[in-house]
């Protein structure tokens, strides 16, 4: 159930690899398994950070499991790690959602 969704100014070449990647950290992060990690990437999006360097911008979203203040900096990490974007030019935006807001396989979690 967490989901991650990526948007970043650049181009990135191998984004197959880059969504199975975060899906690992996603599901390392929340102790949820990877099965139920769904993962989005878009890149080359119109963003803008200040200035016209490379930037990105998450959101994570999960029924509880998430604590941003332990998960923001290995996110940070990856993403510059794989994608070259510096830290400082990264927003994340985590979001805990009911599990009555929460839909899959016909019915909600709650």
């Amino acid at each position: 159930m967490p989901f991650v969704n990526i948007s970043t100014s650049i181009k990135v070449k191998d984004k197959k690899k880059l969504l199975q990647e975060i899906s690992i950290l996603i599901s390392e992060l929340t102790n949820k398994p990877k099965k139920f990690v769904m993962a989005k990437f878009e890149d080359e999006s119109k963003l803008i950070f200040d200035n016209e360097l490379p930037c990105c911008y998450l959101e994570i979203k999960s029924i509880g499991s998430l604590n941003p203040s332990e998960m923001v900096q290995p996110i940070c990490n990856f993403v510059y790690e794989k994608i070259g974007i510096p830290i400082d030019k990264i927003y994340i935006c985590f979001e805990d959602v009911p599990a009555e807001m929460w839909g899959w396989n016909g019915r909600t979690f709650g």
